[in-house]
């Protein structure tokens, strides 16, 4: 799993990158708002670790940015503003748990894995994308509100997909959620199955797009959020 960690104390950052790594995570470690935000756009991460009181900015405006657009990534605030109110307000603008500095790494460790364990993250059961919504617990697909028939392996693309809503998703991080259920993974299975899944989205009316960014993995968007960006460049 790889992990986006921002804090701007170089000293911790790199202690808590380099411990995180010795757990087995994958961690890509930044000191500022801007190319946070810019990694979180190109890049999927299975969690952020987020600083509050960063050089340029305050990271609860990321926070806000990524609940904004739906993105359901798990969310560990550290910072050493201990108050009730800065617990609060990260907690109602969207992070998933807070840990004040100083804290023991063990603690750090145990927080991380219990919202990686977590099968609906911040927004509860279910994620929505347009008119397709996609309920975790029971692993069912619907187009407005009309239930779609997937296969295991086609549910979990999915899932991954909307996880990422608007990111654009590595061909390496489907797989990963392919070798859950099963290690006998062909190579060209990925392929395979967005294929269904698109023409499946395509013909039911669902109004997202799953596009394949050649080189670089996948991405869903909205067609709606989609239309309306193009036409703003244009």
């Amino acid at each position: 799993m790889r992990l986006l960690l921002v804090e701007d104390n170089e000293q911790l950052g790199q202690l808590l990158a380099k411990s995180l790594r010795l757990l087995g995570y994958g961690v890509d470690y930044l000191t500022a708002v801007t190319p946070a935000r810019e990694a979180l756009m190109r890049t999927s991460y299975a969690a952020l670790i987020l600083d509050l009181g960063l050089p340029d900015g305050d990271g609860l405006s990321i926070i806000k940015e990524l609940r904004s657009r739906q993105d359901t990534i798990p969310v560990l605030v550290i910072s050493g503003r201990g108050g009730q109110r800065d617990r609060v307000s990260s907690l109602r603008s969207g992070a998933d748990d807070y840990l004040v500095k100083p804290f023991a790494l063990q603690e750090l460790a145990a927080r991380l894995e219990k919202q990686l364990r977590r099968p609906g993250h911040l927004f509860g059961s279910s994620l929505q994308i347009a008119n397709l919504k996609f309920d975790i617990q029971t692993r069912l697909a619907s187009i407005n509100g009309r239930p779609q028939i997937l296969s295991a392996r086609e549910a979990a693309v999915l899932e991954c997909l909307m996880r990422n809503n608007g990111r654009i998703v590595s061909k390496r991080l489907v797989e990963q959620e392919l070798f859950d259920l099963s290690t006998d993974v062909v190579s060209n299975a990925i392929e395979v199955y967005v294929h269904r899944l698109r023409k499946q989205l395509s013909d039911n009316g669902a109004r997202v797009q799953i596009h394949t960014m050649r080189g670089l993995g996948y991405l869903m968007s909205d067609e709606e959020v989609l239309r309306s960006r193009t036409a703003n460049l244009s």
